[in-house]
């Protein structure tokens, strides 16, 4: 294995076992403490590998994305996390893979390329790290880009009432409704090089910015 390779392990029956456990587990709590509601699922594709880029406002939006398909997806996190074997090794059968914080970006770029290339989905959140309010913040590029380099749709999802379940700073999770929207996968041009990349990632990144903020709209709206 390489060392990219490596650090995506994980795949075995075991890892598959400990994912959609803990997944069907915490959708079942989510549905029921918080009334988890999801739509548009038939927006997800059934297989090949895709982008699933959802809006970002609480640390629970990482089990709601999870909740979205019965596929297993994956996540970034910080490489400390792994530094424990016996724990890097539950985090990597709940689709997480590690990244080093303040190293250049082509290593989280390559490892997620990695994660498209094997045929799984990835999560990623377009905004980066959590927002607050009702207005969808600049994105940044590193979603549309990978999709083009890895020719793959990304699917947009909008996450309406996680604020208020679970606000930034809070270890407490509130009694109130959540309710997330899939929209349709957005497709990218095939085959790019040079200036058509950055032509093409400034597109998709404009169209999945704009279908972000319809679709948050929307799930806030049915999150009250």
């Amino acid at each position: 294995m390489t060392r990219i390779d490596t650090k995506l392990a994980g795949q075995g029956l075991g890892a598959r076992i400990a994912y959609r456990s803990v997944r069907d587990l915490l959708r079942v709590l989510m549905t029921l403490w918080c009334r988890l509601t999801v739509e548009g699922k038939d927006n997800i594709p059934a297989e090949g590998p895709f982008i699933l880029a959802p809006t970002h406002r609480s640390i629970i939006d990482s089990p709601v994305a999870s909740a979205a398909t019965r596929r297993r997806m994956r996540f970034m996190g910080a490489d400390k996390w792994w530094a424990n074997k016996q724990f890097g090794w539950f985090l990597t059968a709940l689709g997480g893979f590690p990244v080093t914080r303040g190293t250049a970006d082509r290593e989280a770029l390559k490892r997620c390329i990695a994660v498209l290339e094997g045929g799984e989905p990835l999560v990623l959140f377009p905004e980066g790290e959590r927002k607050s309010g009702e207005v969808v913040q600049p994105l940044f590029d590193g979603a549309a880009y990978i999709a083009v380099k890895a020719g793959v749709p990304i699917v947009p999802m909008g996450i309406g009432g996680t604020e208020r379940v679970m606000p930034k700073g809070t270890k407490f999770i509130y009694p109130r409704k959540m309710h997330a929207i899939i929209g349709s996968p957005i497709q990218v041009p095939p085959d790019l090089t040079g200036k058509a990349v950055r032509v093409a990632v400034k597109d998709v990144t404009a169209e999945l910015h704009s279908e972000l903020q319809r679709l948050f709209d929307e799930s806030q709206r049915r999150a009250r």
